[in-house]
Parts: C-alpha cells; sequence; structure tokens
C-alpha cells in the first residue's frame, strides 16, 4: 500500500459540481493499493502517517504529528501511485489491484485514521475527482507499507 502525503493549509475533492470532501489544515493524502495489500498494511499505514512529525513547532522545526496538531485528513484514493513507467512512454497499471479488492483497503485506511482520533473526509471511490490543495512547504513524502 501506498500513500502519497501533502502537508495543505486546506484541500478538497469535487465530483463534477459537488464538492464531497473539504479540510482546512492537515494532510492531503492520495492511497494506492496494490494486489497482496492487507487489512492490517491499512491500519500500519494508517498509524505511521497519523505519527508523521512533518509539521513545525514554536523553534519551527518539523516535530509534530497530525495526531499533536489535530489536523484533519482528506484521503483520496489513486491507482496511478502504482503505475508502472519503465518501459515506454504508455504507464502500465499491472501492479493496481482491482477496485473490488482497493475500495475496501482505502476504506479500511480512512477508518484507521478516525479510529485513531483524526477527523477525515474521503474523495468518492471509482468517481473522476478534481483535487485541489495547498501544499504547505511544499511538504510530499511518499511511504509505503510493508516496506518493499
Amino acid at each position: 500500500m501506498r500513500a502519497l502525503v501533502q502537508r495543505v493549509t486546506r484541500a478538497s475533492v469535487r465530483v463534477g459540481d459537488e464538492r464531497v470532501g473539504e479540510i482546512g489544515p492537515g494532510l492531503c493524502i492520495l492511497v494506492g493499493v496494490t494486489h497482496d495489500d492487507t487489512p492490517a498494511d491499512a491500519e500500519k499505514l494508517a498509524s505511521k502517517v497519523r505519527g508523521l512529525r512533518v509539521f513545525d513547532d514554536e523553534a519551527g522545526v518539523m516535530n509534530l504529528s497530525l495526531a499533536e496538531t489535530g489536523g484533519a485528513a482528506l484521503v483520496v484514493s489513486q491507482f496511478t501511485l502504482y503505475g508502472d513507467t519503465r518501459k515506454g512512454r504508455r504507464p502500465s497499471w499491472v501492479a493496481a489491484a482491482r477496485p473490488e479488492l482497493a475500495e475496501p483497503l482505502v476504506e479500511r485506511f480512512a477508518g484507521a485514521l478516525r479510529e485513531l482520533g483524526t477527523p477525515v473526509k474521503t474523495g468518492r471511490f471509482r468517481a473522476d475527482m478534481a483535487v485541489e490543495l495547498v501544499n504547505d512547504g511544499p511538504v510530499t513524502l511518499l511511504l509505503e507499507v510493508p516496506n518493499r
């Protein structure tokens, strides 16, 4: 399971004319699932994301986590995180999990963040989404569980 995590001052996701999720300061998290991912992977990744020390403390040092700042998370499914571009110019999506496997794991990831106390908004699975965000820093990290 992969998560592209961006520290944001605000983020939102739209499906057509409908805003389906919006947060203020926190993390925008794009989540990709591959074939052998499990609910335990989703929970481990959620814990890792919540504990990332990417927010500034009073001295301006990235020393605080989402848990400590009380920030929110916007979770958006993103199968293209498993796009393979090693050959040619057209990405291969072979490593991306089918929607039947991916959707419950993205939901488990968002649910695990909620259970840990993080306010969570989400995109809409299998929808054509427009994500808008203001990356703060910018701070962008790619996490993977299990570490491959």
